[in-house]
């Protein structure tokens, strides 16, 4: 890519797809690439490092603070907590915004290690109507990085 051309957008067709992860994956990111964003450390699989410059995380929300730029609402999936920046500003993403909701969230990775990781939130789903969401979503996480990605 020539110096100055602007990088494509995370939703563009060149973009890879976003990785599914678990709060304490992204807690285990401790180094970044200067072009690709975060590397998540996959060795519990296995699995060489990935990088992860957009993520699908889901969780139950726990708080919502309104603020500048949409705000952050706070999150915990079966393996921790994490923050999704900007939630609030996210077309169609308010009705999400409660606490007990379970919801997933797509997000470019703001920071990692060993406190709660933080997203830019670029979409907003609500996937409180089927619990198995909820019920299935370490396991399926799990399996796709240890049998599914590369």
């Amino acid at each position: 890519m020539a110096q100055g051309a602007p990088r494509p957008s995370p939703s563009s067709s060149t973009s890879p797809p976003p990785v599914k992860v678990l709060a304490s994956q992204l807690r285990r990111c401790c180094r970044r690439d200067p072009v690709d964003g975060w590397l998540l450390d996959r060795a519990e699989f296995g699995r060489r490092a990935l990088a992860v410059p957009v993520v699908w995380m889901q969780g139950k929300v726990l708080s919502v603070e309104a603020g500048p730029g949409g705000g952050a609402v706070r999150l915990r999936d079966g393996s921790g907590c994490f923050v999704a920046e900007g939630a609030g500003g996210v077309p169609k993403g308010r009705p999400c915004l409660h606490a007990g909701k379970y919801v997933m969230v797509l997000g470019l990775v703001r920071s990692c290690g060993p406190g709660e990781p933080t997203l830019r939130a670029l979409k907003l789903t609500d996937l409180s109507g089927n619990p198995l969401n909820e019920a299935s979503w370490e396991a399926e996480v799990e399996e796709l990085h240890r049998r599914v990605l590369p």
